[in-house]
């Protein structure tokens, strides 16, 4: 009994030492396996990193401009600048030249009221008296001298009168104050002028106060007359712009 019992001790043993062995040799299998895994992934990191530098030192190299183009691209912003130096100058000599010619404009239509006075002065005074009395009629001359070189002082600032009497009605100098019907005058023709106006230069300084004719109604028995007169009196008032 003593024998048996020992042979299944050292049976047991051998088995035991037998799985020892082969789970060791399972580890160093596993270990083994890992190392190469490892190497695997660091030799492709290290062939990616090698790629994505190559890419980019190609793409620094195809972004570089050659001598030629930078040359051309300081050439044109030179231009450029240039271009832009001398519009600068052409506005500056622009406005240099309006402030000197409009710079009295201001002035100019403050001193419109006073030459409007002196003639009103002057049309108030009846022909009679000035024949009857000296004294008036000096009067008048002085008042008349006065007018004249107002008017020539204002001629040599560049100030000159309009006074459309007879012409075509244009809005962009005339403000329409009335309109008169049958006065024999074709649509538009300024039959009145209410008071001259002025212009400084190429603009405008006072629009002149007009009167225009307005065209005579058709005959009741000529529709079609009626009906283009009508037309022509629309057409008319389309054109007009007394808002200046």
């Amino acid at each position: 009994m003593n024998e048996n019992g020992q042979e299944r001790a050292e049976a047991e043993e051998a088995g035991e030492t037998a799985e020892n062995q082969e789970a060791e040799k399972a580890r160093e299998t596993l270990d083994s396996e890992a190392e190469s895994d490892a190497s695997d992934a660091s030799d492709a990191s290290d062939a990616s990193d090698a790629s994505d530098a190559s890419d980019a030192s190609d793409a620094s190299e195809g972004d570089e401009e050659t001598p030629d183009e930078d040359l051309a691209d300081l050439k044109d912003q030179l231009l450029r600048a240039l271009a832009e130096t001398e519009n600068v100058r052409r506005r500056a000599r622009k406005d240099i030249a309006d402030a000197g010619r409009y710079g009295i404009a201001d002035f100019a239509r403050d001193m419109l009221s006073v030459s409007d006075n002196m003639a009103r002065a002057l049309d108030s005074i009846p022909s009679e008296a000035r024949a009857e009395s000296d004294i008036v009629k000096a009067l008048v001359e002085g008042v008349e001298m006065t007018a004249r070189e107002m008017a020539g002082a204002l001629e040599r600032h560049g100030i000159k009168q309009v006074n459309p009497l007879g012409e075509k009605f244009d809005y962009n100098l005339h403000q329409a104050m009335f309109e008169a019907p049958a006065t024999g005058q074709p649509d538009g023709t300024i039959i009145e002028v209410v008071q001259v106006g002025y212009v400084i230069g190429e603009r405008l300084l006072r629009p002149a106060m007009v009167g225009i004719a307005k065209a005579a109604p058709a005959p009741d028995g000529d529709e079609s007359g009626g009906t283009n007169g009508k037309e022509e009196a629309d057409n008319l008032g389309a054109t007009l712009d007394t808002s200046a």
